[in-house]
C-alpha cells in the first residue's frame, strides 16, 4: 500500500537523547525510557531489552517518532517511540550520523 506524501508528512521524527533507561516489572523484553528532546522529555517503552544493556543506551541519542498517539504498554504511557532496523533476529536502533542538537527535526 502507498502512502501518500500529506499522510508521510504528518509524522514527526526528530533526534532524542536518552537520559534514563528503567526495567518495567514484570516484563522481560521492555525498557522504560526517557528521552530528551531540548524542549522537552518523553517517556518511550520499547522492546529492546534482549538486544542493548542500559549502559548501551544511556546519553546516546536515537531517533523517534515523536507525534504517535500516546499508547499503555504494561502500565506505562508510552509517548514516543524509537525507530530501528530488524536484520533477521538482530535489532540495530538508528541514530545519526553526526552529532546534532536534541530535538533536530528529521526530513
Amino acid at each position: 500500500m502507498a502512502v501518500s506524501y500529506n499522510d508521510f508528512s504528518k509524522i514527526e521524527m526528530r533526534v532524542g537523547r536518552i537520559v534514563k533507561v528503567e526495567e518495567i516489572e514484570g516484563s522481560q523484553k521492555l525498557y522504560k525510557l526517557t528521552v530528551d528532546f531540548g524542549n522537552e522529555k518523553k517517556i518511550a517503552v520499547s522492546g529492546i531489552k534482549q538486544y542493548y544493556k542500559p549502559e548501551d543506551l544511556l546519553e546516546k541519542k536515537f531517533i523517534f517518532v515523536t507525534n504517535l498517539e500516546r499508547r499503555k504498554i504494561m502500565g506505562v504511557e508510552s509517548e514516543c517511540m524509537i525507530l530501528a532496523v530488524e536484520d533477521g533476529d538482530k535489532v540495530v536502533l538508528i541514530q545519526p550520523e553526526k552529532n546534532v542538537k536534541e530535538g533536530s527535526k528529521i526530513r
